[in-house]
């Protein structure tokens, strides 16, 4: 999704230069006492500016245990790849990615079963029945839209292929992005089936400016007005709206019906052959206690995964509203997990992709 970052838990922009060393000590004894852990995760969580939930988690983490946090961060998909072609030399500790994707890595075999402390305070349908992994912050899919340029925001997907929106709706890549895989997953829902939505998807090429690889790239265009609208999720828009003055939610529906969106959770597991796997599950438990799941929507702009965090904060109080009147429907994940390359062959089919 955005430009991988690789961070010592302060907000340093780099790039991969980490990588060699990491290469060095991946899974060796020696590296195991190291005070550190590395995260691979999907984009969302770490603020622009320093300020999002991560920032805040690993900057307490580090100063409770004296662990650092080495960030990798991009698309879901990218992060799952990633972590397959270094089975042979594991360098992540923790891998936090969007569904499908996290069902996809514990099918590659990347996980190692871990039930984190406050993990029986998340809910059955958040996380693995085998304890692979769980949901630490919930999260809902959803598309912006231009306040400035379009005076309410579109009601329905059939509007997007009004000629007024040519060149000015783009969405994140299917099958990279697990945002762009959302758009996927929405659209088979509301249409009734793969055919019916590809054959949309296909009439919206006309006016798609072409895929992206990163979500969170998106905003910025939608707030300039470059686009009127994107794809997204809830979570990650709200947060970015606090800079953003001119981003709005939405969520379409088809037709005149009512309007959906689905759950969209950032899912985490331990990394099997984890070289600093101690330090992972520490950095897990972390993620879920009380005080991480209460900043979730007051810092990050996201939902507590534990039901027994019942947030009050200006946040909290806002995102309810925005989701309040929306159809909320669950995928059918296995078969999501199963067919999912079957899907985005028939998107970069019906799209010319």
């Amino acid at each position: 999704m955005r430009k991988n970052l690789l961070t010592p838990v302060a907000a340093v922009t780099g790039s991969l230069a980490l990588a060699a060393t990491l290469t060095a000590c991946g899974g060796s004894s020696a590296a195991s006492d190291e005070k550190v852990v590395t995260v691979y995760s999907a984009d969302g969580l770490k603020g622009e500016n320093g300020d999002g939930w991560y920032d805040k988690v690993f900057k307490d983490f580090e100063k409770k245990t004296g662990i650092k946090v080495e960030y990798v961060e991009g698309g879901s998909g990218e992060m799952v790849q990633r972590a397959v072609r270094e089975k042979s030399n594991t360098q992540a500790d923790v891998l936090v990615t969007l569904p499908p994707f996290i069902q996809q890595a514990d099918s590659k075999g990347l996980l190692k079963a871990y039930e984190p402390a406050g993990s029986e305070q998340v809910d059955g349908a958040d996380k693995a029945a085998d304890g692979k992994w769980t949901s630490v912050v919930n999260n809902y899919f959803g598309f912006i839209y231009n306040k400035k340029e379009l005076t309410t925001p579109p009601k329905s997907w059939e509007e997007l292929l009004d000629g007024k929106f040519k060149e000015k709706v783009q969405y994140s890549t299917p099958g990279v992005a697990g945002d762009g895989t959302a758009v996927l997953i929405k659209a088979m829902h509301d249409f009734g089936g793969k055919a019916p939505a590809m054959e949309y998807l296909k009439k919206l090429q006309t006016n798609n400016v072409g895929p992206s690889a990163s979500t969170g790239k998106l905003a910025p265009k939608v707030d300039k007005g470059e686009l009127h609208a994107a794809n997204g999720d809830v979570q990650m828009n709200f947060a970015q709206s606090k800079d953003m003055p001119n981003l709005g939610i939405w969520f379409p529906a088809k037709g005149s019906g009512r309007p959906t969106t689905f759950a969209l959770p950032y899912a985490a597991g331990l990394v099997d052959k984890a070289p600093h796997s101690e330090n992972a599950r520490k950095l897990l438990d972390f993620m879920l206690s009380e005080q991480a799941q209460k900043d979730v929507s007051a810092v990050g702009g996201g939902f507590s995964a534990r039901k027994d965090i019942k947030a009050t904060d200006s946040n909290a109080t806002e995102l309810g509203r925005l989701i309040e009147g929306v159809e909320i429907f669950e995928p059918d994940w296995s078969d999501i997990g199963t067919n999912l390359d079957s899907y985005v062959d028939a998107w970069k089919s019906a799209t010319g992709s």
